[in-house]
């Protein structure tokens, strides 16, 4: 592969919307893979794009072989909305070259790993031992909490381990890309508190939603929150109050008062938050539970990390992730997962993005030497 192919795949990938409506980038990937490749694909009713290059004839309607081994390359290509500065006037996306760069919305996270995805599928070796099969998926509403994920669990997609594309680059140190064997989960809930109102010149006659939302808190920040190792990494939650909003004027003792919390978690187990229920008025709700990921199949993550280490000069190492992503869906269902992907901390979900060119052909370099080790090389 050259350099010009994995900067032109990117450009290409990065220059379709995809904030609103991943359609067109999906059929994108879609055409490129079935043109580029010998690869079974389909497109599930979600939007999601699987391709397998099989060591099986008989595969299923997700492309699931009957029995043989699976590695999938996983990604997706939804991003968030765009900065003004990475859009034209006509509203089509900015991708712009220079410094040894990519910039523009969705190049680090992540169609700029995705292309080298892409390119790697396409160019690994189908004829050494066939004892696996290649899996290609990228998924759609990663960013709206990993919809398509779940969506393609849903119908059956269960490669045995997966490589998911997300950024892996500069946590040991600064350029290097690392393999996490390990995330954080987000749990977003909410104390709902009630009471009477009354007036605030009687307070003893009211019941004071806020008083019992405050007790609540309390008992919150009393809460430690879990720790793991994962593969000898140690892997801490969190937990915290980020919002608290109650009354209806200065004078009334307010009636109801909500308190959002911000946990983060860790594989096993959670922050006990169902104790805030014990004072009176109070109901905690969950809205949102993205799952952590561990991996748990430990010669496989020395496996990718020998890849990563044979693709760079510096020496990558094991790392843990502080964010969510969708290798947490797919470790719930019983993947084996690692992350290793080419965006840096900080560099997501910014009106800067951008990926380094570099990094990119190296998660290519990754990205091959681990297809090809599990095809038996």
């Amino acid at each position: 592969m050259s350099r010009e192919a994995v900067v032109s795949l990117t450009r290409s990938l990065v220059e379709i919307p995809s904030h609103e409506d991943e359609t067109a980038a999906g059929d994108f990937i879609a055409d490129w893979v079935r043109t580029e490749t010998d690869a079974a694909v389909t497109r599930d009713d979600a939007g999601n794009v699987i391709a397998r290059r099989s060591a099986d004839d008989e595969t299923d309607a997700v492309g699931n072989a009957s029995d043989a081994d699976s590695l999938a390359l996983v990604g997706h290509h939804d991003v968030v909305p765009p900065a003004d500065e990475q859009t034209d006037d006509d509203g089509s996306y900015r991708i712009e070259q220079r410094d040894g760069r990519l910039h523009g919305r969705g190049t680090a996270d992540m169609k700029g790993a995705l292309a080298a995805a892409m390119l790697a599928f396409r160019d690994a070796d189908p004829t050494v031992a066939p004892a696996t099969d290649l899996v290609f998926a990228s998924f759609v509403g990663e960013e709206q909490g990993g919809i398509g994920a779940q969506a393609a669990i849903d119908d059956g997609f269960a490669p045995d381990r997966a490589v998911v594309v997300e950024g892996s680059t500069g946590y040991s140190a600064p350029g290097v890309t690392d393999v996490a064997v390990a995330h954080k989960g987000r749990r977003g809930s909410t104390l709902l508190a009630s009471g009477t109102a009354g007036h605030a010149s009687r307070p003893d006659d009211a019941e004071n939603a806020v008083y019992r939302a405050c007790d609540a808190v309390d008992i919150v920040r009393s809460l430690d929150a879990p720790e793991t190792t994962v593969l000898g990494n140690d892997l801490s939650g969190s937990v915290a109050v980020t919002e608290i909003d109650g009354g209806s004027a200065w004078n009334v003792i307010p009636e109801s008062c909500s308190v959002t919390i911000d946990e983060r978690t860790v594989p096993g187990e959670r922050v006990p938050l169902g104790e805030t229920e014990s004072i009176a008025g109070v109901e905690w709700r969950v809205d949102q539970d993205l799952p952590p990921m561990a991996c748990g199949d430990a010669a496989f993550a020395d496996r990718v990390l020998a890849a990563a280490d044979a693709a760079q000069a510096d020496a990558p190492e094991h790392v843990v992730k502080p964010h969510a992503t969708d290798a947490g869906w797919l470790a719930a269902a019983g993947t084996d997962c690692v992350v290793v992907g080419a965006a840096e901390p900080g560099e997501a979900h910014t009106a800067t993005e951008s990926v380094s060119i570099d990094v990119l052909e190296r998660c290519y370099e990754i990205y091959r030497r681990v297809a090809d080790a599990d095809h038996g090389e």
